[in-house]
Order: structure tokens, then C-alpha cells, then sequence
């Protein structure tokens, strides 16, 4: 019996790719927000320490196995790996996160700390400065033990930057706080409670915030999809 080929049984040419195949799939796994409006509603009050890990759109950025590189490759046997911050949770672009009224949660004299993705690096620096800051230095450098293929080289580090607003609010506490963090990464997005501890030491008598929170925090208000905004 003549063998038939996957493509012939699938009815694929040979111009498609695994992303043409799946893209279907990544579509229904797409997080969305599924609230009236863009955001939740900001705290009606004013925070010393800011910190925030936005949620950055990727341009709809899949991650592939190898053999979905082509339709010859395709193993349509077993489930392709794919991979995406969108299934993860709503991605903004850019210029939607800057809509989010942050200056009016901000004490005159504030910090900002904010997390980036290093192709998101520009971005980063512009969405603080829409947020009225000024961008100052990398406050953190999270090592996460492991790395990812990159473009230039292995991926295996995440910035946090600090912006402020007026002056270093007062008064300070540790004045020791190591930039490099070397912890494992854990979960997709999932940031080290070290740097957030760190933030702590260093202003422990400060009302804080953290926006797009997951997941509450002693200490902190907690404002995001995930918890909405709670003291």
C-alpha cells in the first residue's frame, strides 16, 4: 500500500508552518480581561513605593519544539509546545499601559520600582516617564539560575528599574541592599519575594503598593486583575 503523508492526509501545503496549524489554538488560550473597563479602579490614596511588574504584550509571540519549523517537520502525532505570556494573563501594549493613571496614586516624593523585560527595555523607561517619573538606574538584576535561547545571547537575567518622583522618600532604611539576585526561576512571570523583601528593608516605614499583583502581600496594597484592589 502506497504510504500517504501526513500533509496529504491533513491537506497541508507546503508553505504552511506549525504557527498556521496552532494558531487556532493559541487563540483560545488567549487570556482576556474580561472586565467593563481597560483596568480595575485605582486606590484613592497616595504611596510612597511603587512597584510594579507590567504585563507586556509581545505582539502575539508564540514559542514552538523545533519541529513545527516547517510543514515537513511537523509531527501532527502529539501536541506541539507552545508557549505565550497571553495564556498567562492580559497582555497590554505600550501606549494602553500608559493610559493607566499611576501620577495620581504617586506622593510628590516617590519611587518606582518596575520591572521589564529586556527587549522591553525602551519601553520600560517611556512608560515611567508617562507615569511622571524620571528614570534613575537598574535597581535589581535577577539572575534566575537557567536561561532561555536568545537572539544574541543565552537569556538568563531581568531588569527591575527605579524611577522617582521628587526626592528618595524619607526616612531610609537599609543602605546595603545588593543589586544581584541569584534565585531560581519559578513560575511563568513569577518574580523573586526577595526583591520585594529587599524593597522592604529599604523603606520599612512607607506606604507601598504593588500594581498588577497576583497575589497579596503583608504590608502592601495589592491592586490587579488577579486581586483587584485590596488593603
Amino acid at each position: 500500500m502506497r504510504e500517504i503523508s501526513q500533509q496529504t492526509m491533513f491537506g497541508l501545503s507546503k508553505k504552511q508552518t506549525g504557527y498556521s496549524i496552532y494558531k487556532h489554538d493559541a487563540k483560545k488560550r488567549t487570556r482576556q480581561n474580561t472586565l467593563d473597563e481597560l483596568y480595575p479602579k485605582l486606590p484613592n490614596q497616595k504611596f510612597d513605593i511603587i512597584y510594579a511588574d507590567p504585563p507586556w504584550d509581545y505582539n502575539g509571540k508564540l514559542q514552538f519544539d523545533k519541529s513545527s519549523a516547517s510543514v515537513d517537520k511537523i509531527d501532527l502525532s502529539r501536541k506541539i509546545f507552545i508557549s505565550s505570556a497571553s495564556f498567562k494573563y492580559p497582555t497590554l501594549k505600550t501606549e494602553e499601559l500608559k493610559k493607566l493613571p499611576v501620577q495620581e496614586i504617586a506622593n510628590n516624593d516617590c519611587l518606582l520600582f518596575m520591572w521589564t523585560s529586556n527587549p522591553h527595555l525602551a519601553q520600560a523607561v517611556a512608560l515611567g516617564e508617562a507615569w511622571g517619573f524620571n528614570y534613575k538606574t537598574v535597581a535589581f538584576v535577577w539572575d534566575k539560575m537557567n536561561h532561555n535561547p536568545g537572539q544574541y545571547t543565552l537569556s538568563n537575567c531581568e531588569l527591575c528599574l527605579v524611577f522617582k518622583r521628587g526626592k528618595i522618600p524619607k526616612p531610609r532604611g537599609a543602605r546595603n541592599i545588593k543589586q544581584l539576585v541569584r534565585v531560581r526561576r519559578g513560575e511563568h512571570s513569577e518574580k523573586p519575594k526577595e526583591v520585594m523583601g529587599a524593597i522592604e528593608k529599604m523603606f520599612p516605614h512607607h506606604k507601598r503598593i504593588e500594581l498588577f499583583a497576583r497575589n497579596k502581600a503583608d504590608g502592601w496594597t495589592a491592586w490587579g486583575l488577579d486581586v483587584f484592589t485590596e488593603r
